[in-house]
This record gives structure tokens, sequence and C-alpha cells, in this order.
């Protein structure tokens, strides 16, 4: 007979996984509130970009809602690696990984101020930025895909799934204006209302960090542990995830 060493009812995994969704309830928060805060003055400040903000005096707010979001994907890829849900090699963990580093960069580099002209700074920052925009939508649609047919992950895997997809699809007028920037040679910022579709790619691609978030807590639960799985039942050829081993331990009694 089978037996199974039971995992501590407090797993420091799922302290890991809710740090990381407050964390991104947080980044929420703060950005939202900069946004509802200027609404009292005027709507002008949609139509430029969430950057903007860190080239004025509330920058520090900016910078702690970022920095806050890239902890909170951080621990979020942490707990869905570690409890068996990817391989740290793997194109979605990795996509996921270039997520935080391009919002890193973000922080790190403020945009150009156009008061004083392009810089380095500003570059490098506009890098980070499509980095983040594009990978995220790939990592959620990779992480999840082996799994939406899973009878215990399924709903996690498919609702990350779709804000995956929902993230590309908000990506897609950005991609536009720099297609239409290559062919006509219009600034592709000035073909869109650059900072409505922004603040719309960034709420989507943030939920979908938030969703996959609250697949980790689930996860970390010890009592909902799939055990009995070894692999995702939606395609038994993707070898992309493999069971984690330290799901349960036989006994001797079991040999």
């Amino acid at each position: 007979m089978l037996t199974a060493e039971l995992a501590p009812t407090r797993s420091p995994a799922r302290f890991v996984a809710l740090g990381g969704a407050v964390a991104v309830l947080l980044t929420v928060a703060l950005i939202g509130g900069l946004d509802l805060y200027g609404l009292t003055e005027s709507t002008r400040h949609l139509r430029r970009t969430i950057s903007e903000y860190a080239l004025g005096p509330y920058r520090w707010v900016f910078d702690t809602g970022v920095v806050l979001l890239v902890l909170g994907s951080a621990a979020t890829l942490t707990v869905l690696v570690r409890r068996g849900m990817a391989k740290w090699n793997s194109v979605g963990a990795i996509a996921f990984a270039a997520w935080s580093v391009g919002l890193t960069l973000v922080v790190i580099f403020p945009k150009n101020n156009w008061a004083i002209g392009p810089s380095i700074s500003g570059s490098i920052h506009r890098f980070g930025s499509l980095l983040a925009f594009i990978a995220l939508p790939i990592a959620a649609m990779l992480l999840a895909r082996p799994w939406r047919r899973d009878p215990v992950w399924g709903g996690h895997a498919r609702w990350t799934f779709r804000l995956g997809v929902l993230s590309a699809l908000a990506f897609t007028p950005i991609l536009y204006g720099i297609l239409v920037n290559l062919v006509v040679g219009t600034s592709w910022w000035r073909v869109l209302p650059l900072g409505y579709i922004e603040r719309l790619l960034v709420f989507t691609e943030v939920v979908a960090v938030l969703v996959a978030s609250v697949w980790a807590i689930a996860v970390a639960r010890p009592a909902h542990r799939p055990a009995h799985r070894a692999r995702p039942v939606a395609d038994p050829a993707d070898r992309s995830v493999e069971p984690a081993q330290s799901e349960y331990k036989l006994s001797n009694t079991s040999r």
C-alpha cells in the first residue's frame, strides 16, 4: 500500500505566494491612485504614458509600484516552478523572468524628458517597456497551456491563458503604430492615443499576473497538492512540465 508523508500545514511557499499577490495589489493601488488623483484636476494626464510620473514629484510612488510588481511577479514564478507547474528553463518561465527584467529597466532608466531631448536612459526605458509588454502575454499563455484541461488546475490555467491572450490583443494597437512608423515615418506614439492604450495594456497584464498569483497560492496550499498527478493531462507529449519532486515520498511500506 502506498502512503504519503503529509507536508506541514503552514507552507513557506504559501506565504511567498500570498506576498506576491499582495505586492501586485499594492501596485494597482499606487499607480491607480496616481491616475485617480490626477482625474480630480483634468483627464489630460491620461493622454501621457504612465512612465511620465517618473519625471515629476511622484516618481517615488511610480518606482515603488513597479518594484512591488517585479517582486510579486518573481514570487509568483518561484512558487509555480517550485511546485512543478513549469521548469526554470521553459520558455514560459523565461518569458515571465523577462517581464520582470523589463520592468526593472523601466525603474532604473527613466523615460525621455522631451523638454530636454532624447537620452540613452530614455532609449533603455523604451526597450525595457517593450520587453515587458511582449514577454508577459507569452509567459501567461505558455505557462498555462499544458494545464488547461487538468482536472485540478484547469480553472486557474484557463483564466491565466485568457488574460495572456487579452494582453496580446491589447498590445496590437502599439504594434500597429510601430508598423506605421516603419512604413510612413510618422512617430508611432503620434499614431494613437498612447496613454489610453498603454493603460489598457498595463491593466490587462497586471491582472494576468494577479490571476497567476492566485494560481500560485492554490498550488502552495498543502491540502490541494495533486500528489496523484505526474503530468498535466492536456498535452501528454508536452515535456515542459515535470512533477514536483517534493510533492510526496513513498514510505518503506510501499516497497
